[in-house]
Protein backbone atom coordinates (compact mmCIF):
# COMPACT_ATOMS: atom_id res chain seq x y z
CA UNK A 1 0.00 0.00 0.00
CA UNK A 2 0.92 3.59 -1.10
CA UNK A 3 1.63 5.72 1.87
CA UNK A 4 0.37 9.44 1.36
CA UNK A 5 2.55 12.25 0.71
CA UNK A 6 1.41 15.90 0.96
CA UNK A 7 0.65 17.79 -2.42
CA UNK A 8 -0.07 21.40 -3.76
CA UNK A 9 -3.17 22.52 -2.38
CA UNK A 10 -4.25 20.34 0.39
CA UNK A 11 -5.17 21.59 3.64
CA UNK A 12 -4.18 19.26 6.41
CA UNK A 13 -5.46 18.87 9.47
CA UNK A 14 -3.35 18.86 12.67
CA UNK A 15 -2.11 15.70 14.31
CA UNK A 16 -3.08 15.55 17.79
CA UNK A 17 -0.46 15.70 20.63
CA UNK A 18 -0.31 12.60 23.01
CA UNK A 19 0.33 12.69 26.72
CA UNK A 20 3.92 11.65 28.38
CA UNK A 21 2.86 8.64 28.79
CA UNK A 22 1.94 7.92 24.59
CA UNK A 23 5.60 9.06 23.96
CA UNK A 24 7.61 7.02 26.34
CA UNK A 25 5.96 3.59 25.47
CA UNK A 26 5.94 4.77 21.77
CA UNK A 27 9.70 5.03 22.37
CA UNK A 28 10.17 2.31 24.50
CA UNK A 29 11.85 -0.11 22.59
CA UNK A 30 14.93 2.32 22.02
CA UNK A 31 15.77 0.91 25.46
CA UNK A 32 16.16 -2.41 24.21
CA UNK A 33 18.01 -1.06 21.17
CA UNK A 34 20.38 0.78 23.00
CA UNK A 35 21.12 -2.04 25.94
CA UNK A 36 22.55 -4.22 22.83
CA UNK A 37 24.24 -1.41 21.09
CA UNK A 38 26.28 -0.02 24.76
CA UNK A 39 27.43 -4.07 24.49
CA UNK A 40 28.50 -4.16 21.16
CA UNK A 41 30.22 -0.69 21.31
CA UNK A 42 31.58 -1.21 24.76
CA UNK A 43 32.93 -5.16 24.02
CA UNK A 44 33.21 -5.73 20.47
CA UNK A 45 36.53 -4.55 19.83
CA UNK A 46 37.76 -6.54 23.20
CA UNK A 47 36.10 -9.33 22.44
CA UNK A 48 37.67 -9.65 18.56
CA UNK A 49 40.77 -8.77 19.81
CA UNK A 50 40.93 -11.89 22.30
CA UNK A 51 40.06 -13.91 19.16
CA UNK A 52 43.80 -12.15 17.91
CA UNK A 53 42.74 -9.30 15.90
CA UNK A 54 45.77 -6.43 16.07
CA UNK A 55 44.48 -2.95 17.52
CA UNK A 56 45.70 -1.77 13.89
CA UNK A 57 43.13 -3.55 12.37
CA UNK A 58 40.19 -2.91 14.56
CA UNK A 59 38.50 0.03 12.01
CA UNK A 60 38.19 -2.83 9.43
CA UNK A 61 36.39 -5.45 11.63
CA UNK A 62 33.90 -2.15 12.48
CA UNK A 63 33.77 -0.98 9.19
CA UNK A 64 30.87 -3.80 8.68
CA UNK A 65 28.19 -1.49 10.64
CA UNK A 66 28.48 1.70 8.71
CA UNK A 67 28.71 -0.48 5.23
CA UNK A 68 25.51 -1.99 6.31
CA UNK A 69 23.81 0.65 7.48
CA UNK A 70 24.40 2.53 4.33
CA UNK A 71 22.55 -0.05 2.59
CA UNK A 72 20.23 -1.24 5.36
CA UNK A 73 18.48 2.18 6.42
CA UNK A 74 17.63 3.42 3.32
CA UNK A 75 15.75 0.10 1.93
CA UNK A 76 13.95 -0.19 5.66
CA UNK A 77 12.65 3.36 5.27
CA UNK A 78 11.59 3.47 1.52
CA UNK A 79 9.88 0.19 2.45
CA UNK A 80 8.18 1.05 5.23
CA UNK A 81 6.76 4.27 4.04
CA UNK A 82 4.93 2.28 2.10
CA UNK A 83 3.76 -0.62 4.21
CA UNK A 84 0.52 -1.16 5.88
CA UNK A 85 -0.39 -4.98 7.69
CA UNK A 86 -1.71 -6.16 10.22
CA UNK A 87 1.34 -5.29 13.11
CA UNK A 88 1.02 -1.25 11.55
CA UNK A 89 3.61 0.40 9.42
CA UNK A 90 6.76 0.53 11.22
CA UNK A 91 6.09 -2.34 13.64
CA UNK A 92 6.61 -5.11 11.80
CA UNK A 93 10.29 -3.66 10.77
CA UNK A 94 11.21 -3.13 13.98
CA UNK A 95 9.96 -6.61 15.68
CA UNK A 96 12.44 -8.63 13.02
CA UNK A 97 15.07 -6.29 13.88
CA UNK A 98 14.81 -7.08 17.34
CA UNK A 99 14.62 -10.47 16.91
CA UNK A 100 17.52 -11.16 14.97
CA UNK A 101 19.55 -8.58 17.04
CA UNK A 102 19.17 -10.45 20.15
CA UNK A 103 20.13 -13.71 18.69
CA UNK A 104 23.47 -12.10 17.31
CA UNK A 105 23.91 -11.23 20.62
CA UNK A 106 23.39 -14.31 21.92
CA UNK A 107 26.02 -15.89 19.26
CA UNK A 108 28.63 -13.19 18.92
CA UNK A 109 30.43 -14.16 22.47
CA UNK A 110 30.21 -17.73 21.08
CA UNK A 111 32.17 -17.57 18.09
CA UNK A 112 34.94 -19.07 19.52
CA UNK A 113 33.24 -22.16 19.90
CA UNK A 114 33.32 -23.28 16.46
CA UNK A 115 36.85 -22.49 15.75
CA UNK A 116 37.86 -25.68 14.30
CA UNK A 117 36.19 -25.21 11.59
CA UNK A 118 36.32 -21.45 10.90
CA UNK A 119 38.44 -18.83 12.32
CA UNK A 120 36.88 -17.39 15.80
CA UNK A 121 37.93 -14.09 14.51
CA UNK A 122 35.86 -14.14 10.86
CA UNK A 123 33.37 -15.88 12.73
CA UNK A 124 33.24 -13.21 15.44
CA UNK A 125 33.23 -10.32 12.30
CA UNK A 126 30.68 -12.30 10.82
CA UNK A 127 28.17 -11.99 14.00
CA UNK A 128 29.29 -8.54 13.96
CA UNK A 129 27.62 -7.80 10.63
CA UNK A 130 24.34 -9.85 11.40
CA UNK A 131 24.03 -8.00 14.67
CA UNK A 132 24.87 -4.40 13.27
CA UNK A 133 21.68 -5.31 10.06
CA UNK A 134 19.87 -6.35 12.70
CA UNK A 135 20.23 -3.14 14.66
CA UNK A 136 19.96 -1.53 11.55
CA UNK A 137 16.69 -2.79 10.47
CA UNK A 138 15.15 -2.34 13.97
CA UNK A 139 16.67 1.52 14.53
CA UNK A 140 15.75 2.93 11.62
CA UNK A 141 11.87 2.92 12.00
CA UNK A 142 12.03 4.42 15.46
CA UNK A 143 12.86 8.05 14.03
CA UNK A 144 10.15 7.53 11.73
CA UNK A 145 7.42 6.43 14.36
CA UNK A 146 8.08 9.42 16.58
CA UNK A 147 8.06 12.01 13.52
CA UNK A 148 5.07 10.27 12.23
CA UNK A 149 3.11 10.55 15.34
CA UNK A 150 4.05 13.55 16.86
CA UNK A 151 3.21 17.39 15.88
CA UNK A 152 5.90 19.60 15.52
CA UNK A 153 5.54 21.17 18.59
CA UNK A 154 6.03 17.57 20.60
CA UNK A 155 9.24 16.34 18.17
CA UNK A 156 11.72 18.36 20.52
CA UNK A 157 9.82 16.77 23.81
CA UNK A 158 9.70 13.18 21.63
CA UNK A 159 12.99 12.82 20.91
CA UNK A 160 14.35 14.01 24.07
CA UNK A 161 12.24 11.36 26.07
CA UNK A 162 13.61 9.34 22.74
CA UNK A 163 17.53 10.08 24.30
CA UNK A 164 16.21 9.43 27.80
CA UNK A 165 15.14 6.09 27.21
CA UNK A 166 18.64 5.66 24.97
CA UNK A 167 20.53 6.85 27.83
CA UNK A 168 18.52 4.38 30.32
CA UNK A 169 19.59 1.86 27.86
CA UNK A 170 22.88 2.32 27.11
CA UNK A 171 23.56 2.70 30.87
CA UNK A 172 22.74 -0.84 31.55
CA UNK A 173 24.49 -2.21 28.98
CA UNK A 174 27.49 -0.41 29.59
CA UNK A 175 27.81 -1.01 33.45
CA UNK A 176 26.39 -4.70 33.10
CA UNK A 177 29.89 -6.57 31.86
CA UNK A 178 31.75 -4.40 35.02
CA UNK A 179 28.33 -5.89 37.43
CA UNK A 180 28.52 -9.29 36.62
CA UNK A 181 32.56 -9.37 36.80
CA UNK A 182 31.96 -7.77 40.51
CA UNK A 183 29.67 -10.82 41.53
CA UNK A 184 30.89 -13.51 40.59
CA UNK A 185 31.66 -13.87 37.09
CA UNK A 186 34.98 -14.86 35.99
CA UNK A 187 37.06 -12.31 34.21
CA UNK A 188 39.17 -14.82 32.80
CA UNK A 189 39.16 -15.99 29.30
CA UNK A 190 37.27 -19.25 28.78
CA UNK A 191 37.80 -21.76 26.63
CA UNK A 192 36.12 -19.83 23.58
CA UNK A 193 38.26 -17.09 24.18
CA UNK A 194 35.53 -14.61 26.27
CA UNK A 195 35.69 -14.23 29.72
CA UNK A 196 32.53 -15.32 31.49
CA UNK A 197 31.22 -12.10 32.63
CA UNK A 198 31.10 -10.62 28.95
CA UNK A 199 29.18 -13.65 27.99
CA UNK A 200 26.33 -13.80 30.44
CA UNK A 201 26.17 -9.67 29.70
CA UNK A 202 25.29 -10.40 26.25
CA UNK A 203 22.62 -13.13 26.85
CA UNK A 204 20.97 -10.88 29.44
CA UNK A 205 21.49 -7.81 26.85
CA UNK A 206 19.45 -9.87 24.20
CA UNK A 207 16.56 -10.42 26.70
CA UNK A 208 15.95 -7.03 27.71
CA UNK A 209 16.36 -6.22 23.62
CA UNK A 210 13.33 -8.32 22.87
CA UNK A 211 11.23 -7.70 25.85
CA UNK A 212 11.29 -3.55 25.14
CA UNK A 213 10.37 -3.93 21.50
CA UNK A 214 7.29 -5.91 22.85
CA UNK A 215 6.49 -2.92 24.94
CA UNK A 216 6.57 -0.72 21.92
CA UNK A 217 4.47 -3.29 19.78
CA UNK A 218 1.70 -4.25 22.08
CA UNK A 219 1.73 -0.64 24.14
CA UNK A 220 1.94 2.33 21.19
CA UNK A 221 -0.05 2.75 17.81
CA UNK A 222 0.08 3.77 14.28
CA UNK A 223 -2.15 6.50 12.06
CA UNK A 224 -3.76 3.98 9.83
CA UNK A 225 -4.31 5.10 6.13
CA UNK A 226 -6.80 7.16 6.19
CA UNK A 227 -6.23 9.03 9.33
CA UNK A 228 -2.80 9.58 8.27
CA UNK A 229 -3.60 10.58 5.01
CA UNK A 230 -5.94 13.06 7.02
CA UNK A 231 -2.37 14.52 8.67
CA UNK A 232 -0.13 14.46 5.54
CA UNK A 233 -1.67 14.51 2.73
CA UNK A 234 -2.27 12.46 -0.37
CA UNK A 235 0.56 10.72 -2.12
CA UNK A 236 2.45 12.64 -4.37
CA UNK A 237 3.05 10.21 -7.62
CA UNK A 238 4.98 12.16 -9.90
CA UNK A 239 7.92 11.42 -8.92
CA UNK A 240 7.06 7.77 -8.56
CA UNK A 241 9.60 4.97 -9.54
CA UNK A 242 10.48 1.28 -8.25
CA UNK A 243 12.71 1.01 -4.80
CA UNK A 244 16.65 1.51 -5.67
CA UNK A 245 15.68 4.14 -8.55
CA UNK A 246 13.44 6.12 -5.92
CA UNK A 247 15.71 6.08 -2.96
CA UNK A 248 18.13 7.60 -5.90
CA UNK A 249 15.75 10.18 -6.65
CA UNK A 250 14.96 11.34 -3.44
CA UNK A 251 18.70 11.58 -2.12
CA UNK A 252 19.35 13.93 -5.26
CA UNK A 253 16.49 16.10 -3.96
CA UNK A 254 16.65 16.09 -0.01
CA UNK A 255 15.80 19.45 1.39
CA UNK A 256 18.65 21.84 2.05
CA UNK A 257 18.63 21.57 5.38
CA UNK A 258 19.98 18.14 5.37
CA UNK A 259 22.72 18.53 3.16
CA UNK A 260 23.84 21.30 5.36
CA UNK A 261 23.77 19.22 8.63
CA UNK A 262 25.71 16.08 6.35
CA UNK A 263 28.85 18.23 7.24
CA UNK A 264 27.90 18.23 11.22
CA UNK A 265 27.41 14.65 10.84
CA UNK A 266 30.29 13.84 9.66
CA UNK A 267 32.84 15.16 12.40
CA UNK A 268 30.83 13.87 15.13
CA UNK A 269 30.78 10.07 13.97
CA UNK A 270 33.95 10.20 12.20
CA UNK A 271 34.64 11.24 16.11
CA UNK A 272 31.81 8.86 17.98
CA UNK A 273 33.43 5.77 15.47
CA UNK A 274 36.73 6.31 16.88
CA UNK A 275 35.65 6.58 20.69
CA UNK A 276 33.92 3.32 20.19
CA UNK A 277 36.95 1.74 18.14
CA UNK A 278 40.42 2.89 20.06
CA UNK A 279 39.11 3.92 23.64
CA UNK A 280 39.83 0.63 25.14
CA UNK A 281 42.75 0.39 23.77
CA UNK A 282 44.12 3.61 24.39
CA UNK A 283 42.92 3.15 28.00
CA UNK A 284 44.97 -0.19 28.46
CA UNK A 285 48.14 1.52 26.93
CA UNK A 286 48.10 5.39 28.05
CA UNK A 287 46.36 4.96 31.51
CA UNK A 288 47.24 1.22 32.50
CA UNK A 289 50.26 1.27 31.15
CA UNK A 290 50.05 -2.43 29.41
CA UNK A 291 52.27 -3.46 26.36
CA UNK A 292 53.60 -6.36 24.38
CA UNK A 293 50.65 -9.05 23.54
CA UNK A 294 48.44 -7.97 26.39
CA UNK A 295 45.19 -8.69 24.99
CA UNK A 296 43.89 -12.09 26.55
CA UNK A 297 45.31 -10.42 29.94
CA UNK A 298 43.09 -10.12 33.19
CA UNK A 299 44.73 -6.14 33.35
CA UNK A 300 42.88 -5.88 29.75
CA UNK A 301 39.74 -7.08 30.65
CA UNK A 302 39.95 -4.85 33.74
CA UNK A 303 40.75 -1.96 31.50
CA UNK A 304 37.94 -2.82 29.41
CA UNK A 305 35.73 -3.28 32.44
CA UNK A 306 36.42 0.39 33.07
CA UNK A 307 35.93 1.70 29.62
CA UNK A 308 32.65 0.39 29.75
CA UNK A 309 31.82 1.40 32.72
CA UNK A 310 32.93 4.98 31.78
CA UNK A 311 30.53 4.42 28.66
CA UNK A 312 27.96 4.38 30.98
CA UNK A 313 29.20 8.00 32.87
CA UNK A 314 27.96 9.35 29.45
CA UNK A 315 24.88 7.40 28.60
CA UNK A 316 23.41 8.01 32.08
CA UNK A 317 24.77 12.21 31.77
CA UNK A 318 22.91 11.70 28.29
CA UNK A 319 19.94 10.53 29.34
CA UNK A 320 19.35 13.50 31.98
CA UNK A 321 20.84 16.20 29.70
CA UNK A 322 18.35 14.75 26.71
CA UNK A 323 15.46 15.88 29.34
CA UNK A 324 16.55 19.19 29.41
CA UNK A 325 17.32 19.53 25.72
CA UNK A 326 14.00 21.07 24.88
CA UNK A 327 14.08 24.29 27.82
CA UNK A 328 17.80 24.87 26.87
CA UNK A 329 16.54 24.99 22.93
CA UNK A 330 13.63 27.38 23.83
CA UNK A 331 16.15 29.55 24.97
CA UNK A 332 19.26 29.83 22.96
CA UNK A 333 17.76 27.92 20.02
CA UNK A 334 18.35 24.27 18.42
CA UNK A 335 21.55 25.54 16.48
CA UNK A 336 23.69 26.80 19.80
CA UNK A 337 22.28 23.94 21.73
CA UNK A 338 23.34 21.35 19.90
CA UNK A 339 27.26 23.46 19.11
CA UNK A 340 27.43 23.56 23.31
CA UNK A 341 26.79 20.23 23.85
CA UNK A 342 29.60 19.29 20.56
CA UNK A 343 32.06 21.58 22.26
CA UNK A 344 31.63 20.47 25.57
CA UNK A 345 31.89 16.35 24.36
CA UNK A 346 35.30 17.69 22.20
CA UNK A 347 36.44 19.25 25.55
CA UNK A 348 35.75 15.45 27.42
CA UNK A 349 37.60 13.26 24.90
CA UNK A 350 41.23 15.88 24.81
CA UNK A 351 40.74 15.28 28.41
CA UNK A 352 41.53 11.21 28.62
CA UNK A 353 45.16 12.50 26.82
CA UNK A 354 45.86 13.65 30.33
CA UNK A 355 44.55 10.96 32.69
CA UNK A 356 46.82 8.72 34.84
CA UNK A 357 44.27 7.40 37.14
CA UNK A 358 41.41 5.39 35.37
CA UNK A 359 38.75 6.42 38.22
CA UNK A 360 39.15 10.14 36.42
CA UNK A 361 37.80 8.73 33.34
CA UNK A 362 34.51 9.11 34.25
CA UNK A 363 34.76 12.85 34.47
CA UNK A 364 35.92 12.97 30.73
CA UNK A 365 32.70 10.83 30.05
CA UNK A 366 30.44 13.86 31.20
CA UNK A 367 31.05 15.95 28.20
CA UNK A 368 30.94 12.76 26.24
CA UNK A 369 27.49 12.39 27.50
CA UNK A 370 26.56 16.48 26.42
CA UNK A 371 27.44 15.43 22.85
CA UNK A 372 25.75 11.72 22.88
CA UNK A 373 22.59 13.33 24.64
CA UNK A 374 22.14 16.22 21.51
CA UNK A 375 23.73 14.17 18.96
CA UNK A 376 20.83 11.27 19.15
CA UNK A 377 18.30 14.04 19.07
CA UNK A 378 19.28 17.75 18.13
CA UNK A 379 20.00 16.90 14.07
CA UNK A 380 16.24 15.16 14.05
CA UNK A 381 14.42 17.80 15.75
CA UNK A 382 16.31 20.16 13.38
CA UNK A 383 15.37 17.55 10.36
CA UNK A 384 12.11 16.34 10.79
CA UNK A 385 10.15 19.65 10.03
CA UNK A 386 11.99 20.03 6.61
CA UNK A 387 11.29 16.87 5.30
CA UNK A 388 8.38 16.38 3.25
CA UNK A 389 5.36 14.57 4.82
CA UNK A 390 5.23 11.20 3.58
CA UNK A 391 9.12 10.92 3.24
CA UNK A 392 9.85 10.70 6.26
CA UNK A 393 10.68 7.14 6.41
CA UNK A 394 13.11 7.55 3.26
CA UNK A 395 14.65 10.81 4.20
CA UNK A 396 15.45 9.30 7.59
CA UNK A 397 16.82 6.21 6.09
CA UNK A 398 18.88 8.55 3.90
CA UNK A 399 20.25 10.63 6.26
CA UNK A 400 21.69 7.58 7.75
CA UNK A 401 24.69 8.43 5.14
CA UNK A 402 25.94 10.83 6.76
CA UNK A 403 26.27 8.76 9.84
CA UNK A 404 27.87 5.93 8.01
CA UNK A 405 29.78 7.97 5.34
CA UNK A 406 32.19 8.96 8.23
CA UNK A 407 32.66 6.02 9.78
CA UNK A 408 33.79 4.34 6.63
CA UNK A 409 35.89 6.77 5.88
CA UNK A 410 37.65 6.23 9.49
CA UNK A 411 37.07 2.52 9.17
CA UNK A 412 39.11 2.16 5.91
CA UNK A 413 42.24 4.52 7.13
CA UNK A 414 41.92 4.79 10.93
CA UNK A 415 43.99 1.66 11.83
CA UNK A 416 46.52 2.86 8.78
CA UNK A 417 46.96 6.43 10.66
CA UNK A 418 47.55 4.51 14.26
CA UNK A 419 50.02 2.04 12.35
CA UNK A 420 51.79 4.65 10.70
CA UNK A 421 51.07 8.07 12.19
CA UNK A 422 50.60 7.55 15.65
CA UNK A 423 53.17 5.18 16.05
CA UNK A 424 50.27 2.49 17.40
CA UNK A 425 49.38 4.55 20.30
CA UNK A 426 45.65 4.83 19.76
CA UNK A 427 45.39 7.58 22.38
CA UNK A 428 46.27 9.95 19.45
CA UNK A 429 42.87 8.92 17.54
CA UNK A 430 40.97 9.71 20.33
CA UNK A 431 42.34 12.92 20.72
CA UNK A 432 42.04 13.87 16.95
CA UNK A 433 38.15 12.53 17.88
CA UNK A 434 37.70 15.82 19.98
CA UNK A 435 39.40 18.32 18.01
CA UNK A 436 36.42 16.61 15.57
CA UNK A 437 33.74 17.63 17.71
CA UNK A 438 34.84 20.87 17.72
CA UNK A 439 34.86 21.04 14.07
CA UNK A 440 31.19 19.54 13.88
CA UNK A 441 30.27 22.36 16.54
CA UNK A 442 31.18 25.31 14.14
CA UNK A 443 29.39 23.54 11.60
CA UNK A 444 25.99 23.02 12.93
CA UNK A 445 26.25 27.06 13.18
CA UNK A 446 25.45 27.51 9.46
CA UNK A 447 22.93 25.37 8.93
CA UNK A 448 19.30 26.58 7.74
CA UNK A 449 16.95 25.95 10.41
CA UNK A 450 13.31 26.76 9.78
CA UNK A 451 12.46 26.33 13.34
CA UNK A 452 15.06 28.67 14.72
CA UNK A 453 13.37 31.51 12.68
CA UNK A 454 9.88 30.86 13.82
CA UNK A 455 10.71 30.96 17.65
CA UNK A 456 13.03 33.57 17.03
CA UNK A 457 10.38 35.83 15.41
CA UNK A 458 7.79 34.66 17.97
CA UNK A 459 10.10 35.79 20.64
CA UNK A 460 10.46 39.18 18.87
CA UNK A 461 6.69 39.37 18.44
CA UNK A 462 5.89 38.64 21.98
CA UNK A 463 8.48 40.94 22.79
CA UNK A 464 7.17 43.74 21.16
CA UNK A 465 3.34 43.18 21.43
Amino acid sequence: MTIPTATAGQTLVDKPKLTVWQIFTMSFGFLGIQFGFALQNGNTSRILRSFGADVDQLPAFWLVAPLVGMIVQPLIGHYSDRTWNRLGRRKPYFLTGAILSSLALVFLPNSGAVASVVPALWIGAGMVMVMDTSFNIAMEPFRALVADNLPDKQRTLGFSIQTFLIGLGAVGGSYLPEWMGNHGFSLEAGKNGVAENIRYSFYIGATVFIIAILVTVFFSREYKPADYEKYHGKADTSHKKSGVREIIHDFQHMPKTMKQLGLVQFFSWFALFSMWVFTTDAVATHVYGLTGEYSKSVAYNEAGNKVSSAFGVYNGVAMFYALLLPAIARRIGRKATHAFSLMAGGVGLISIFFIKDPVMLKYSMVGVGLAWASILAMPYVILSGSIPPGKLGIYMGIFNFFITLPQIVNGLFGGWIVHHLYGGQPIYAIVLAGFFLFCAAISVLFVYDAGDIRISREKTRLATS
